[in-house]
Order: structure tokens, then sequence, then C-alpha cells
């Protein structure tokens, strides 16, 4: 009987690894620039950020420091839920502020991080039609970020 193996990384070893699957995404709303006003942003969009930091900040001494401020906010969609409900989710909280965040973009730059983690290096993302109003809306690119460990 001939062996299957489910990744690459198994088949050059000969052996899969040991541990389970798992596939992990997101999706990030990021506002970037020198000079934003953290506050308003918070207000204007009625959503709590879970990132915010200054230009010049060091999150360690190791770090050079940031480059810019940003204001980032992610939807609370578990992790391993499919990347498009990660993109609705966002839209959803979004679409009501598209005026506001296109407003925005004359002075600090805007996108949305998404994110494709996984152990599997043989799979990917699916993202149907109908999630990818925001990026069109925003005027935004569509670009993921993938991650195999």
């Amino acid at each position: 009987m001939e062996k299957t193996f489910r990744t690459l990384r198994g088949f050059l070893a000969g052996q899969e690894p040991k541990s389970d699957l798992y596939f992990a995404y997101s999706a990030t709303l990021r506002i970037c620039g020198t000079g934003l006003n953290f506050d308003e942003i918070t207000d204007r969009l009625g959503l709590q950020p879970q990132t915010l930091h200054r230009k010049g900040e060091k999150p360690d001494p190791r770090h050079a420091g940031f480059k810019d401020d940003m204001w980032a906010y992610s939807p609370p969609v578990e992790k391993n839920c499919p990347l498009s409900e990660h993109v609705d989710a966002l839209w959803t909280k979004l679409k009501p502020h598209r005026n506001y965040l296109l407003g925005l973009k004359r002075s600090f730059e805007i996108d949305v991080f998404l994110g494709y983690r996984s152990n599997c290096d043989n799979a990917g993302i699916i993202v149907p039609s109908r999630s990818l109003e925001m990026f069109t809306e925003l005027e935004i690119p569509f670009a993921v970020s993938i991650i195999i460990t």
C-alpha cells in the first residue's frame, strides 16, 4: 500500500507531523499615518480598537520604533471561522462609515490586513464574491498574508 501525505513537509520528511491540522483567519482594519486622532476615529466608527500605537513608540527595547501612528480593529470572530466570515463581520461594522473612511484616506493610509495561518501547506482560501464588496467600496486592494508553520 502506498503511503499518502497531507503536507509537502510530511512528504519530504517521510512522515507527517504529529500535530492536528489547524487553520486560523483574521481581518483587521488598519488606519496608519502621522497625527491620527484616536478618540475621533473610535467615536466616529463606534468601535474599540485592539491596537493603538504612536509613531516612535517601542514595544520592547529591541524594536526600532513604529514608523507611524496606527489604529486597528478586528471583529470578534473565532479564528477558525472561514476568512469570509471575518471579512463580512468587519464590513458590517464599517459599511455605515464608508464616507468617513474614504475621507480619512485623503490624509492617512487605510487597509484591511487579512491573515491566513495554518500548519497545512497544501490548502487555500475561498472568498465569495459578496465578501469582496468592502475592498471595492473602500478602494483598497484585497491582499492576504499567508503564514505556514
